[in-house]
């Protein structure tokens, strides 16, 4: 969910200079680190970055970065998030400033570079940001009884003939990004066990973002798209498309939304105030309830070893490695309508 022209598009950007980043960085020293970059480690097993030992390479910013994951027009989203960063200024005793991310990848390479703090980061890209930038998941979105979540939906218009995933042979169909899940990671790896395998049995074209696929296919330029329900379901709530003039082919299992968290080199002290700012802030009468209170009403703690198990395997089973030649292999250029 990027004002990237496309994460095949915003990878690119970012891909260059986060693989720019990989190749000048030197290893640490041996230790665990998994599927993390040479920069960190993770001496605990949790699957994120450990905070340096050395106290000099923590950061306490007089400002905090914030950054929600990109979106058609991020203003709104700033506004959404208002009342939110006004209390994590509360919590943490520092200035809180908006960052209108233009990419999944921007927002890696923001993190990475020291520029970007706190964030929500889309579902599959969470995984990027975990082991390219330090990025350290620690709440969700979800209701007070733990319950949260977002569906992949397949998605066409009600007029085509197509009923199933079969149907998809020979069509334009629209993926988000390289990096996104329910627009590119989950369908390459769930689509191929239903008979139907992306870019061979039908035209891949990144949009860029999901509110693009959905618009795409609402207005007849794409034949179909993987998307995220919880997208779909904001924009036909603002009227922006019907869903009445579409017909859903199919939807996978609960997936985990945007994640929030930090980057993983803040001090301490600053980690906690975060943490607690996410998982204690009130949402009544806030942007966020009124924006996301129809799915959910706070922010529930969660782990990324644990919580984004699934998502992990899908991009394992995609053979996504988190290295340049693989960022190299992400830059794909969005194709032409």
């Amino acid at each position: 969910m990027l004002h990237f022209t496309s994460l095949g598009n915003s990878l690119v950007a970012v891909l260059a200079l986060v693989g720019a980043g990989l190749a000048a960085q030197p290893a640490k020293a041996d230790c665990p680190r998994g599927n993390l970059d040479v920069s960190y480690c993770d001496e605990n097993g949790d699957l994120v970055a450990d905070m340096p030992k050395d106290s000099s390479k923590w950061l306490d910013p007089d400002t905090l970065i914030f950054s929600y994951t990109p979106v058609e027009d991020p203003s709104v989203y700033e506004n959404v998030f208002t009342e939110f960063m006004e209390y994590l200024a509360q919590k943490t005793g520092k200035k809180v400033k908006w960052y209108g991310a233009e990419s999944y990848a921007a927002q890696v390479e923001a993190m990475r570079s020291g520029r970007l703090h706190v964030a929500g980061i889309s579902t599959g890209p969470t995984v990027f940001g975990v082991n390219l930038a330090g990025y350290v998941p620690v709440a969700i979105m979800g209701k007070a009884d733990g319950q949260f979540g977002y569906r992949l939906q397949l998605i066409t218009h009600k007029d085509t003939d197509i009923k199933e995933i079969t149907d998809l042979k020979g069509r334009k169909v629209a993926h988000v990004t390289p990096s996104s899940n329910s627009g590119n990671q989950a369908p390459r790896a769930l689509f191929k066990s239903m008979g139907v395998v992306p870019d061979q049995d039908y035209e891949v074209i990144y949009s860029g973002k999901h509110d693009n696929s959905i618009m795409g296919v609402a207005n007849k330029d794409y034949d179909a798209a993987p998307v995220a329900s919880s997208v779909l379901d904001r924009m036909d709530d603002k009227g922006v498309v019907s869903k009445e003039d579409l017909r859903i082919i199919w939807q996978s299992r609960l997936f985990p939304t945007t994640s929030y968290g930090y980057a993983h080199n803040l001090t301490p002290a600053l980690q906690k105030s975060v943490t607690d700012a996410f998982l204690s802030f009130d949402w009544t009468g806030t942007g966020l309830k009124e924006e996301f209170g129809k799915k959910s009403d706070k922010f529930i703690p969660i782990t990324f070893k644990e919580h984004w198990a699934d998502i992990r395997t899908i991009q394992d089973t995609n053979g996504v490695v988190y290295s340049k030649a693989a960022l190299e292999g992400l830059k794909v250029k969005k194709k032409k309508k």
